[in-house]
């Protein structure tokens, strides 16, 4: 802060986030501590490339005033982010109940019996502010939803494992499933091979014992001979299942 005998200037160097073919701005807060009416002038080295607002003005006793100062887009960035551009603030007292309609040039000319004040300042580039990063939409269980881009490369390694993960227990369900099938249709093909067998030996019993007696084909004959054939079709649709 510059503290004069009228004005309190802050800050002291205009500072402008310098970005290419945009127009950036700041400003001047300037403080009167005085009882009197302080008239301002504002100049700088470069008028083409600035405009200040407002350029002249007057300041209240024991207010404030503030100026914005907008430097145009630029087309190329100077040599090392170096700028020579200076302004001037010079400030006088102004006649009680003055405005900025009543403020003339020679009243800051110096040669003149007004006490004029000065206060340069210089201007300052600095870097701009990066823009915010992209915020992603929703989030896997455990991670951050604000997780910016930068945390995309681990972000997408969670998920590819997340997504392994889960075919690999998509993976060994089914395999545990065809497993307990097999498992029962192999039971059910032993069994249903144990029952043609003992089938095959008891139609094989009444086969000799109707030949001993000589006489018609019993009726148990008939019935044993058709589970056989049901056992057979069974058994041959299992295989081919299996």
């Amino acid at each position: 802060m510059s503290t004069g005998e009228l004005l309190s200037i802050e800050p002291q160097e205009l500072q402008f986030p310098f970005e290419l073919r945009k127009q950036i701005s700041c400003s001047l807060n300037l403080s009167n501590k005085t009882d009197n009416y302080v008239a301002f002038k504002v100049k700088t080295t470069n008028p083409k490339k600035y405009c200040v607002r407002p350029n002249t003005g007057v300041v209240l006793p024991r207010s404030t005033c503030n100026v914005i100062v907008i430097m145009q887009a630029q087309k190329e960035a100077p040599p090392d982010m170096q700028c020579k551009d200076k302004f001037l603030l010079q400030s006088v007292v102004a006649s009680p109940g003055a405005t900025a309609k009543d403020i003339t040039s020679e009243m800051f000319n110096k040669e003149s019996e007004h006490h004029v004040e000065e206060c340069k300042l210089r201007v300052i580039y600095v870097a701009a502010p990066r823009p915010p990063s992209p915020v992603r939409e929703g989030s896997e269980e455990g991670l951050s939803p604000r997780a910016s881009v930068s945390d995309n490369g681990s972000l997408n390694a969670a998920e590819s494992v997340s997504r392994t993960r889960l075919e690999q227990h998509k993976h060994q369900d089914n395999s545990d499933d065809a497993k307990s099938l097999m498992f029962k249709l192999t039971e059910e093909k032993n069994s249903a091979i144990q029952q043609n067998k003992r089938l095959q030996q008891e139609l094989d019993l009444l086969r000799r014992e109707a030949k001993r007696g000589n006489g018609g084909i019993p009726f148990m004959y008939v019935i044993l001979v058709a589970l056989v054939a049901l056992v057979g079709i069974i058994l041959g649709y299992i295989l081919k299942t299996t």
